[in-house]
């Protein structure tokens, strides 16, 4: 197993692999901004910038696929033909299976 990079959170060396998010001030996110980018695209923990110890911004990773319902079906499904007139082949209903 290879090392994990670590960061300093509060002065104190922290594993991002332990974080679901962390803090970094205003300062030291300016100062590592670079970094910390690829660090979230690394390993998809959100990093929350602070201003006076007060959340004011998060850096999160980007969604690369669309994760929308609606279109998420396109150019999969094909169209066959006429879906809604009726077909010339007759039917019965099997009566058995619905009583």
């Amino acid at each position: 197993m290879g090392t994990r990079k670590k960061s300093r959170v509060g002065g104190k060396r922290v594993s991002f692999l332990m974080l679901r998010s962390h803090e970094v001030g205003a300062a030291e996110f300016k100062a590592r901004c670079l970094e910390l980018m690829n660090e979230v695209q690394r390993s998809g923990i959100e990093v929350v910038i602070t201003k006076h110890r007060k959340p004011v911004a998060r850096l999160v990773p980007a969604q690369t696929e669309s994760t929308a319902f609606c279109g998420s079906l396109a150019g999969v499904v094909r169209e066959e033909n006429d879906l809604i007139s009726p077909v010339d082949i007759p039917w019965e209903a099997d009566e058995s299976n619905f009583a």
